[in-house]
């Protein structure tokens, strides 16, 4: 989007759970305090560029995706936006949970479902459709810069649709923990995260909130503005 500020509706998992701490440290960055946080001394023995590497997934928090980051329409505030994740949040619903393991998806490395969950499915597609109307247009620029040509028909689909193209069927959850990497570099680095997420002895990861990030202009990472439980 080349309008600013954005806003996106993303799942964190608290300021201070265990799987928020583990993200925060290794993206250098914590999306609730604006805060840089030292990278683990493990990051940096595996990868000495380890700031480049996590950079891209930095700007924007650690996080999983939920309604892609947007402009405000017309005559939409801020203060609207909030109130309507409130009254998102308040509609009872089943509240999904995962297996969470650390896994490369695109060549990139994140924290991934060990497999689908159909309520994590419909509450990204519920968030989808629900915040759709505070959404501008996506102008010629936008679609330009998300190659349209590289994708799926269906993908073009949903991008000219929804602003987005990897959402309803084409929707992955994935909390990120690096950029793009090549496949000699990918081995080492998944290991070592591997090895560290396996330390919180994380069995289940429930997606019981949603929260509303923001990012003032282009330079600008992304903050924690609003966050709200999901009613069961």
């Amino acid at each position: 989007m080349t309008g600013f500020p954005r806003y996106a509706i993303y799942f964190a998992a608290g300021a201070d759970s265990a799987v928020s701490r583990f993200g925060v440290e290794l993206l250098g960055y914590d999306a609730y305090t604006g805060d840089e946080v030292p990278f683990p001394r493990e990051a940096l023995h595996v990868a000495a560029d380890w700031r480049d590497v996590t950079a891209d997934p930095r700007k924007y928090g650690f996080h999983g995706t939920l309604k892609a980051p947007m402009t405000l329409a017309a005559g939409r505030t801020e203060a609207e936006l909030a109130a309507a994740c409130a009254a998102f949040a308040s509609k009872p619903r089943p509240i999904p949970a995962i297996r969470p393991v650390v896994d490369s998806i695109s060549d990139f490395i994140a924290v991934i479902p060990a497999e689908p969950v159909d309520a994590l499915q419909q509450l990204a597609a519920d968030c989808v459709r629900e915040f759709d109307s505070f959404r501008a247009a996506m102008t010629a620029e936008d679609r330009a810069r998300r190659r349209p040509e590289k994708l799926s028909e269906r993908q073009r689909d949903y991008l000219d649709l929804w602003g987005y193209p990897y959402v309803m069927e084409e929707f992955r959850f994935h909390m990120t923990l690096t950029g793009r990497l090549d496949a000699e570099r990918r081995g080492p680095i998944l290991e070592m995260l591997r090895t560290r997420f396996a330390s919180l002895k994380l069995d289940t990861l429930t997606i019981d909130r949603i929260a509303l990030f923001k990012q003032d202009d282009p330079k600008a990472r992304f903050r924690v503005i609003g966050e709200w439980a999901l009613t069961r």
